[in-house]
């Protein structure tokens, strides 16, 4: 008998506290700091409203923007005598709680973990100030098993966590073909395996997974293990966009040090237009800081297929924030949430006319 509404989301609950304690225990901490030896560009000039930001993102290609800022120093440099402390997370719900901890002031996140965030806080503690990536997710199969999309009822796919982004999209996909699957167990007419991206390479090669809706780089690990890309989920968006990357700020840094979010905003946006005017040297870029924070560089024949899968821009998408909390909660991972405020995009706004860009829209959840 399928699991009531208020289990599943007691279950999805439980769910988020043990990635969050794992990514405690395994980074000592709040997030795992950035090493002393890796390229840093030294806090000089004059200094801003604080001594220092801390700033938090994931050693994925999808944070590409963090990665290619930090490596090219470029986000230091806005900032001036303001240092920049970096740490880096596995999962969202352990940036999250260091956010709410204290630990750091702004972090790229994806969408699912921001909207739980600002749910449960009620609100009060963070706000999105901007976009960084689109895209960079794809349903990939073992071709032997799976060649058609119908052919997916009966077997096993991955996704990376219980209630997480792509699990959701995966399960809205999955309700829009009208097949039946519990959201708490997976069991159904698709078996939905929860499987960390580090560990879904050897579940493929093992067999315990068919294929997997995964984002960069794992979807392109698994197609380099024999997978064949069956979906690009950007072809199931309006103009092929979708939030997977977000900026972050918890409420009382932006109160106190708004000098300091305007400066860490353009560094973003300046980041994201040097990445898109050299994709090859930004690819190379990302790839140098992945290997100084993980101690391996991805392979040629997982970035070269996974990097232009990924857009770079500073437009949060807001509209596709809210369908993908809409999607949550028609799979029965979240109430009805109420994300009005949940943006602030005064200071990107500010800063992109001073670039010369265009403003981007909060989709009537901005703060009044």
């Amino acid at each position: 008998m399928p699991a009531s509404r208020s289990t599943l989301r007691r279950s999805l609950a439980a769910a988020a506290a043990l990635p969050l304690l794992i990514g405690a225990l395994a980074s000592c901490g709040y997030g795992s700091k950035a090493t002393d030896d890796e390229k840093k560009v030294a806090a000089q000039g004059e200094k801003l409203s604080a001594d220092r930001v801390r700033l938090g993102y994931f050693p994925n290609l999808t944070h590409a923007t963090a990665l290619v800022g930090d490596q090219e120093g470029i986000i230091q440099k806005e900032l001036g005598g303001t240092e920049l402390q970096v740490s880096t997370f596995n999962a969202g719900p352990s940036e999250i709680e260091a956010l709410n901890a204290d630990s750091i002031d702004i972090g790229f996140i994806g969408p699912s973990p921001a909207i739980n965030g600002y749910v449960k806080s009620k609100g009060e503690n963070l706000r999105i100030i901007g976009g960084s990536a689109s895209g960079g997710v794809k349903l990939v199969v073992n071709p032997e098993k799976i060649k058609t999309l119908d052919d997916l009822k009966g077997k096993r796919i991955a996704t990376p966590q219980h209630g997480n982004t792509q699990d959701v999209a995966f399960l809205n996909w999955i309700k829009d073909r009208g097949w039946q699957v519990d959201a708490e167990s997976g069991q159904g007419d698709v078996s939905v395996v929860r499987t960390e991206n580090k560990i879904a390479p050897d579940a493929y090669k093992s067999g315990s997974i068919d294929g997997a809706w995964v984002p960069e780089p794992t979807a392109s690990k698994l197609v380099s293990e024999g997978a064949k890309v069956l979906l690009d989920e950007s072809t199931l968006w309006p103009d092929k966009k979708f939030v997977i990357t977000n900026i972050i700020v918890s409420q009382k840094f932006l109160r106190e040090h708004p000098d300091v979010v305007e400066a860490v905003l353009r560094g973003s946006v300046r980041t994201n237009a040097w990445i898109n005017a050299n994709p090859d040297k930004a690819k190379d870029s990302a790839n140098a800081k992945l290997k100084a924070l993980t101690g391996k560089p991805l392979g040629d024949k997982v970035i070269d297929p996974a990097w232009p899968s990924i857009q770079f821009i500073d437009d949060p998408l807001a509209a596709t924030l809210q369908a993908q909390a809409d999607h949550a909660v028609a799979a029965g991972l979240l109430e009805k949430p109420d994300l009005k405020g949940i943006y602030d995009l005064g200071p990107l706004n500010k800063v992109l006319k001073a670039e010369g860009k265009p403003e981007v829209a909060d989709a009537g959840l901005g703060v009044k």
